[in-house]
């Protein structure tokens, strides 16, 4: 026989289970109803792609959503014009929603499969940040109203984080101390599949090397120079040779930006610019000292006077299992993305666009990938990885684009500018808007997350950002 108090906690934990499951339709058709208004500020922010840190109609494209929405506003956080803080309600918990909005340079396109830019050489939202920054907004909105018609306490925020590409936005908000009191942070990104694990990512420094010589008649009077484009090459060799003596997971890549005006100047200037990665961030600075010795022997070599500048610098991911176990949750119920007929048409042309060993289907856009706990980081750069080092932090990737597309191709920006990028940032708003709710719900959820933080960071951690003391790099795109 089942007791009275077992029959009470019983019909108790029924109740509060139709209690969230109401809760949670009800987030869910306050994103259905507004899918539309959604997809059509995405377009716009997609139609004008802008690069990092001069994202001005993007940025108030956003920060006018929110205002509308309720939410209060700062702009221009950490000497960042185009970066914003919204916030609704007060007091813990205070859960973070990250939104991105830059695009990238070169890879303009037209929503259509085969390739054909809008803009010759122009920019295009290859890495699908005008999906991320809507998507978030959309489930920031979500969760206020959703605050509002409960009575939740606590605190929601947007963070606009400028930049990604290359520029490290979010790494100078996080040391400006704008995240030091949110008790868990979320973002998302597009892709190509559906996936919520905890995963690391490559910490990186980027950095530009400029060489100075002397100009002079490359044929006439060639024993007057001193060729900066020497330099640049010199260090570029012994950094190709380094190659053999850095760990296997390094990543080391870069391209000469200035070489020259003409052949028949010994040129005075040339530059470089680096980019070294690896899992771990301790690692990343080990081998960029040695960059720079290369560099500097490359100078004495030439006769030449070098100077470098740090672009951007970014920890790896770190994964918080506890956070991203109900980001998963969420995902699965949400589920992945559907394609219409016309959407599977536009998927099976795109996809005849892959590489031979590319093997995917349309379909694949529908599954979940299973849940994994990665703490080696591959692949790309984040700096997410910063505030990943101070707050709680999990994220999830929604397929937004064709199965089997990589980031930073036009069959990205394609995809992006059509409803399969659309459909699928209404996943990732759906499921970013459950998982901050569910962190409302529960106070148990933040103290488990900041406790793994901690375990994760080790003993006696301290946050020192790679790109050291120095400002944003407003004009890294100019």
């Amino acid at each position: 026989m089942i007791s009275k108090r077992k029959t009470y906690i019983l019909l108790f934990a029924l109740l509060w289970a139709n209690f969230s499951l109401a809760q949670e339709k009800t987030i869910l058709n306050s994103l259905d109803q507004k899918a539309e208004f959604y997809g059509a500020i995405s377009k716009l922010i997609w139609s004008n792609p802008e690069l990092g840190y001069l994202e001005t109609e993007s940025s108030e494209l956003l920060q006018k959503t929110l205002k509308d929405a309720g939410f209060s506003v700062k702009t221009g956080v950490a000497d960042i014009p185009t970066a914003f803080v919204a916030e609704f309600g007060s007091g813990a918990p205070v859960v973070g929603i990250m939104a991105e909005f830059d695009a990238l340079p070169g890879v303009s396109q037209k929503a259509v499969p085969f390739r054909e830019p809008v803009v010759e050489g122009g920019a295009g939202h290859a890495c699908g940040h005008h999906l991320f920054g809507t998507a978030s907004v959309a489930a920031g909105i979500a969760v206020k109203d959703w605050m509002q018609q409960n009575k939740i306490t606590g605190t929601i925020r947007v963070y606009g984080t400028p930049a990604e590409e290359g520029g490290g936005g979010k790494v100078y908000m996080a040391r400006a101390g704008l995240m030091e009191d949110v008790d868990a942070m979320l973002h998302w990104h597009p892709g190509s599949k559906n996936d919520a694990s905890a995963s690391s990512s490559l910490a990186n420094i980027s950095t530009k090397f400029r060489f100075y010589g002397e100009a002079s008649h490359a044929a006439a009077a060639p024993d007057r120079g001193k060729s900066a484009l020497d330099g640049v090459e010199a260090m570029n060799f012994m950094v190709n040779l380094l190659r053999e003596h850095v760990p296997q997971e390094t990543r080391m890549h870069y391209v000469i930006t200035r070489g020259g005006e003409a052949p028949n100047v010994v040129p005075a200037f040339a530059e470089s610019y680096h980019y070294v990665r690896h899992p771990d961030a301790r690692v990343v600075k080990e081998i960029f000292a040695k960059m720079v010795a290369a560099a500097e022997g490359a100078a004495q070599g030439t006769q030449t006077k070098m100077e470098y500048e740090v672009i951007n610098g970014v920890y790896n991911l770190l994964p918080n299992e506890t956070l991203s176990r109900i980001m998963y949750k969420n995902l699965q119920m949400v589920g992945g993305l559907k394609y219409s007929p016309e959407e599977t048409k536009f998927a099976q042309d795109i996809i005849k666009t892959f590489p031979s060993g590319v093997i995917t289907s349309p379909e694949d856009a529908q599954k979940i990938a299973p849940f994994e706990v990665n703490e080696k980081g591959s692949g790309g750069s984040t700096d997410v990885g910063d505030v990943s080092w101070l707050v709680p932090t999990a994220g999830l990737n929604v397929a937004t684009w064709v199965p089997g597309t990589s980031a930073h191709t036009w069959q990205a920006v394609a995809a992006g500018g059509t409803s399969i990028g659309q459909k699928g940032m209404m996943i990732a708003a759906k499921t970013l808007a459950l998982t901050a709710s569910d962190i409302f719900k529960n106070p148990k959820v933040t103290a488990e997350a900041q406790a793994e933080l901690k375990r994760r960071q080790g003993e006696g951690f301290k946050y020192d950002a790679l790109v050291g003391d120095r400002t944003a790099p407003l004009d890294y795109r100019k």
